[in-house]
This record gives structure tokens, C-alpha cells and sequence, in this order.
């Protein structure tokens, strides 16, 4: 009889019991959500549309410009760059031009003409450095990146060894470099870019089995590995300076383990601070002794707050000729890192405060000329970057616009392991929808696509090279009865000469990156073996 009945039940009936058996669920018997205990069935309702929140509002509410951190222009001329598309616009701007901290380009009556036999007549995408990281300091291998827009600090672990890989084959078709972030060196950052190697506080890579930071293991990797250019010490990061980090056990694989040189099934910290080193003297001393044993130029990155160590270092190195040989400056914008919202939003300047503050105070003590200095913070676009310039950035480094370039929907999950694109997670799965060809193409086209404009803003300028722009060729909307300032007037300094000879001269640097000089690069290396700079 009761087989007979459960079979002539419909299916509606069904439906029906299973929603008097969660009803009754949460009734009796949920304790944690009190709207689903005052509201069966309808409170699951509620749950579910507040989950799915993000994906309505980014793909049906808001408009084109509304969202952040990037908004749907923004992607889209991302995207349309990295797969070679149109990336132009109809009718005009849909930007509000009055609104406060608006980027205006003063373009020249007469434009920069490049004529025939120039090297960016042939080659549109041509533009490296103008500087040359170590050549102040003479370090044994000096290194001009041969592109300005590079890959900035985003470790394997935090994304996916497949999005690593992407990235760093863009970079070699690009010639841009590859920063490793402070996860260590991979074989997925191996493929043949140049890479900035970076120090963490967690010394990854380079530590030894009590987590203390080993030369020996930096010197050994740098002998093994020449495409490492140069090595960069992470003080802090934009996204949450002075906390340090963490990778969740769930995102540590065996691999992942042994590069990190950290145990399987626990969280893996990176403290708020160095132990290999105390104080600004101790940074200064740090730098050279890295510089000294590898043979590589030595660089910083960090966000920026308090301004009274970075005067302490630029006195330092105006009094003793010692000192980085690039620094990165962070915008407190800068989000590839997980962090607490009252990091990620109230604790260090935003880029453009940020590094006017610190350039300033190396204008003063005169040193610029011997730094190579590096944006990042929300500079992955043409106008931007030449903003950048123009107060006096040598580089600039992008890390969510690279992510976007390669297949990132800007899903906001890096933190839980569930990225859906594949890009920030250790989810085999999730990760096989990344084709590593077809992303790397992609990275490659953005940064390519990106110096052309880059290049073309310059040229309306009236210039060769975006270094030769100055706090003139660009002003910004204050919002008050001042109405519109030059950065001169803004910030109330002048960027300081940068020697540039001309594209020529860039591309006929024996130091020049991205493998133009590749005879070169192994006879660096050969010289570092005989004089046993490296050997340990």
C-alpha cells in the first residue's frame, strides 16, 4: 500500500514535500540565520540572490562606467587589446571631463614625425627603459628593460600555475619582464621572459628550514637561472601594507610546497617585516651585500605612508652612493593581494599622492637621475601611464590589467580558491579552461597594443619617448574655484632630466632585455661563473 501510494505521488507533490521538509528544517532546527528561522523558504531566496549579488549588478545593473575596481569601459578596452580587436570608441567620451582628479594630456600644435630608418618606423611596439637599472652603482650585470609596461609582483600560488605560464610566455613574445612576487621562482616563470625576482618577508624560495632568509640558496638560483635580471625586496604592497600575508593551506599544493620551501596543510604567513635586516642602514647594507654576491641590480617595492625612513634613505644614498638601483612605489589601490577591507581601503596613499611624495624628497636630495623608478597602482591604460611619466616614472608595472588580459573577469574570488576563470586558484579544474597558447598570445598583444598608444600619446606630445614628458604636458581637474592645474602646480615639484640620446641609442644598449642582446646575456653570465660572484 505504501509503495503503491509513493508511486501515484506527482510531481508536484514531490516539490511540495521538499519544501515542507526544509520548512520545517529551518523552523526547528536552523540556529545561525535567523531569516530563514522567521521566514522558511522565503530566507533561502533571499541567501541566493544576495550570492549571486555581484554577477547581477556587474552584468545587468551597473553601467559602463560605475563599477570598481575596473569598470566595464576599462575591461573592454583590456580585452579588445589582448585579443588584437578594435579597442576605439564612437561619439565621444561618456566620462564626466569636469569630475575632480581628471587626467588631461596637453597635446603639441606640431607632433613628435617619426621618420624613415627610425627603429619605431618599422616596429610600432619598440620602447624600452631609458634608464639602466645597476648602471649608477656599476653592478656587474646592468639590465635595461626593453618595455616599459611589464608584469608586476603577483606569485605562483596566488594565481594558478597556468595563468603564470600565460603571463610569462607574453612576456617573452612582448619583451616585457615578469616579477616572480614573493612566492619564489617557478618552472612556470621559466619560459622564457626576462624576470625581476622578488624577496619577500617570508624569503620564499631563498629561506632555509627555519625560514630565515639564505644567500647561498639566492646565488645558487641566480647562477642556475641568468633570465633572472634583478632582484627586488617587497617592503610592503598596495593592497595591505604593514600586514603581511597569507596563503591558505587550501591553495598549497606539493609543488607549491617545495618551491616555497614550506611544509604541506598550513597556512603559509609572510610576516609584516624583514629579519635578515634591521632599519633603513640595515636596508641600505641588505642591498648592497645581494648586489654584490649575484652581480644583479637591487631594488624595493612599497606602498607608501610615513615619509621619515624614505628621507632617511635618500640621505643615505646622496652621502654614501649606495643604495637600490630601482624603487617600485605601490598605490594604496592595489589589490592582487587578499586583505581586510580596512586595509585594502584606508591604509597607504594612493599612487599618484603616493609617488609625488617620494619623488620629491629624491628631487631634493638630487638623486633621481640614479634611480629607476616604478609605478603601480591602476596605471594598466595609455593615459595613465602617461601621467606616470610625466611625474617622473621610468616604468610601469600592471598586475589586475595583465590578470584581465589573460582571461580574468574580475570575480573578486582570488581570496577563496574559487576563481571562476581559472587565473587566481589551485583548482585543477577551474584552471583547465586557461589554453596557455591562446592566453599567452593575448598577454602579448595587450602589452604590445599598449605601448603603441603609449607611444602615440607621446608622439601627439611632440616627444620621442615618454620620459621626456614633464609635469606640463599634463594637468588634473581639482574640483574647486582653482578649476585645472598643471602636476607642476599640483604637486609642487618639477620632474628632473632624464639623458635620453634617442630610440637609437635604446635599441643598441648592450644591456637591453627582452633577449634583443641574447649573445650578450650568456656572456654576462659566463663572466659572473669565472669571477665567482655567484659561487658558493
Amino acid at each position: 500500500m505504501v509503495l503503491e501510494f509513493i508511486k501515484n505521488i506527482p510531481w508536484w507533490g514531490w516539490v511540495l514535500i521538499v519544501l515542507a521538509f526544509i520548512a520545517i528544517k529551518d523552523i526547528f532546527f536552523n540556529k545561525k540565520h535567523t531569516i530563514q528561522h522567521n521566514f522558511p523558504l522565503v530566507g533561502h531566496i533571499r541567501y541566493m540572490l544576495e550570492s549571486i549579488g555581484p554577477e547581477l549588478r556587474q552584468y545587468i545593473v551597473a553601467n559602463n562606467r560605475e563599477e570598481l575596481p575596473f569598470n566595464r569601459i576599462e575591461r573592454g578596452w583590456i580585452y579588445a587589446s589582448a585579443k588584437n580587436q578594435n579597442n576605439y570608441e564612437g561619439f565621444g567620451t561618456d566620462r564626466d571631463i569636469y569630475e575632480p582628479n581628471y587626467i588631461f594630456i596637453n597635446n603639441a600644435m606640431l607632433p613628435y614625425k617619426v621618420q624613415k630608418g627610425h627603429p619605431n618606423y618599422k616596429d610600432p611596439y619598440f620602447l624600452p627603459c631609458a634608464k639602466v637599472m645597476g648602471a649608477y652603482h656599476k653592478r656587474k650585470r646592468p639590465f635595461r628593460p626593453a618595455s616599459v609596461i611589464n608584469v608586476s609582483a603577483m606569485s605562483y600560488g596566488s594565481l594558478s600555475a597556468r595563468a603564470i605560464e600565460s603571463l610569462n610566455r607574453g612576456c617573452h613574445k612582448a619583451h616585457a619582464f615578469h616579477n616572480t612576487g614573493e612566492g619564489g621562482f617557478s618552472p612556470y616563470h621559466d619560459t622564457g621572459s626576462d624576470v625581476i625576482f622578488q624577496i619577500g618577508t617570508g624569503y620564499f624560495g631563498v629561506r632555509d628550514d627555519d625560514g630565515n632568509f639564505s644567500m647561498e640558496k639566492l646565488k645558487k638560483l641566480v647562477i642556475e637561472n641568468p633570465q633572472i635580471r634583478a632582484v627586488e625586496i617587497k617592503l610592503s604592497q598596495g593592497a595591505k601594507p604593514g600586514k603581511g600575508g597569507v596563503l591558505p593551506a587550501s591553495k598549497i599544493t606539493k609543488e607549491i610546497a617545495k618551491i616555497r620551501h614550506v611544509r604541506m596543510g598550513h597556512d603559509v604567513i609572510s610576516p609584516p617585516y624583514h629579519t635578515a635586516f634591521d632599519g633603513v642602514n640595515g636596508l641600505v647594507d641588505f642591498i648592497e651585500e645581494v648586489a654584490q654576491q649575484t652581480g644583479l641590480p637591487v631594488g624595493v617595492k612599497s606602498a607608501i605612508g610615513k615619509t621619515d625612513t624614505w628621507e632617511e634613505l635618500a640621505s643615505i644614498m646622496a652621502e654614501t652612493n649606495r643604495g637600490p638601483d630601482f624603487i617600485a612605489i605601490d598605490g594604496g589601490e592595489g589589490g592582487t593581494g587578499a586583505a581586510p577591507p580596512s586595509f585594502a581601503d584606508h591604509v597607504a596613499l594612493p599612487w599618484i599622492f603616493g609617488f609625488s611624495t617620494i619623488y620629491s624628497i629624491f628631487k631634493r636630495h638630487q638623486i633621481c637621475d640614479r634611480i629607476v623608478f616604478i609605478g603601480s597602482g591602476k596605471l594598466g591604460f595609455p593615459a595613465k601611464a602617461a601621467m606616470a611619466f610625466a611625474m617622473g616614472a621610468d616604468l610601469i608595472n600592471v598586475a589586475r590589467e595583465s590578470m584581465l588580459s589573460i582571461g580574468c573577469i574580475q570575480a573578486q574570488q582570488c581570496h577563496t580558491n574559487k576563481c571562476p576563470s581559472g587565473v587566481a586558484t589551485q583548482n585543477k579544474w577551474l584552471q583547465r579552461g586557461i589554453n596557455i597558447d591562446d592566453k599567452a598570445v593575448r598577454a602579448h598583444f595587450y602589452f604590445k597594443n599598449f605601448r603603441k598608444e603609449l607611444l602615440e600619446m607621446t608622439h601627439a606630445c611632440g616627444y620621442e619617448h615618454p620620459c621626456q614628458m614633464t609635469m606640463d604636458d599634463a594637468e588634473i581637474t581639482l574640483g574647486d574655484k582653482n578649476l585645472v592645474k598643471t602636476l607642476a602646480s599640483s604637486f609642487g615639484y618639477l620632474k628632473q632630466h632624464v639623458a635620453f640620446k634617442g630610440m637609437e641609442s635604446l635599441q643598441s644598449c648592450p644591456h637591453l632585455g627582452g633577449h634583443y642582446n641574447k649573445k650578450n646575456e650568456k656572456k654576462e653570465v659566463k663572466m659572473l661563473k669565472d669571477k665567482d660572484l655567484v659561487r658558493y
